[in-house]
């Protein structure tokens, strides 16, 4: 793959920085560096913001790298699909766990010691999905993609607009707190699923009582 070298070196001729680019094309300057790497390939977007910058065609970027960076994207893509479905799958059989726990508790009068299975279930399924998840979030970060719309347009193959009002604010939150926020709302889907858990045990144990 030259593609990496093509780009570092039309960056170089243009007396720009890697912050520089990064800013004439709407992405971050670790995706430059991956791009410039190799880690990771510009999507279609990227590819004509780059000729437009460096006015050059595209296809002297991308010179007999086509296929290569069509399949590392392909992977990449059906990666994404196959860890959402596991993410939304576990999340899904953590929920009925933690309503199963409530339901031996609440209903059965069960011990929390005879019970204590049932949660270590949910905890490893739980994990399970959240490994999903951050696996997911890594690709994201390799391909610099921040919002839904993103993220829908580089799984249909289409040009990605970074350029919104959106992903602007998005990209300027910083790491740290973005990573508070995923743990934040992986904590309130937790504990939204127990909650559910023990109202469907109540109504259960309401019904046959």
């Amino acid at each position: 793959m030259e593609i990496g070298n093509r780009i570092k070196g039309c960056r170089a001729d243009a007396g720009m920085s890697q912050d520089d680019l990064a800013a004439r094309i709407y992405v971050s300057r670790q995706t430059i560096s991956s791009w410039e790497n190799n880690k990771t390939y510009p999507d279609v977007q990227s590819l004509l913001l780059l000729s437009e910058t460096f006015d050059v065609s595209v296809d002297s970027l991308i010179k007999g790298d086509v296929e290569a960076m069509t399949r590392t994207v392909d992977s990449d893509v059906r990666t994404m699909k196959r860890l959402g479905n596991v993410m939304l799958v576990f999340l899904i059989l953590t929920i009925l766990a933690c309503g199963w726990f409530t339901f031996q508790v609440a209903v059965w009068d069960w011990p929390l010691d005879h019970a204590i299975p049932t949660i270590v279930i949910a905890l490893v399924m739980w994990g399970i999905s959240m490994f999903a998840a951050i696996w997911v979030d890594r690709i994201k970060k390799q391909h610099d993609l921040i919002t839904y719309k993103e993220i829908l347009s580089y799984w249909r193959g289409e040009p990605v607009d970074r350029n919104t009002e959106r992903g602007r604010r998005e990209r300027a939150i910083p790491s740290w707190m973005k990573t508070i926020r995923t743990i934040g709302w992986a904590i309130i889907a937790l504990a939204v699923g127990a909650a559910f858990g023990f109202c469907v045990s109540g109504a259960i144990a309401a019904l046959f009582g």
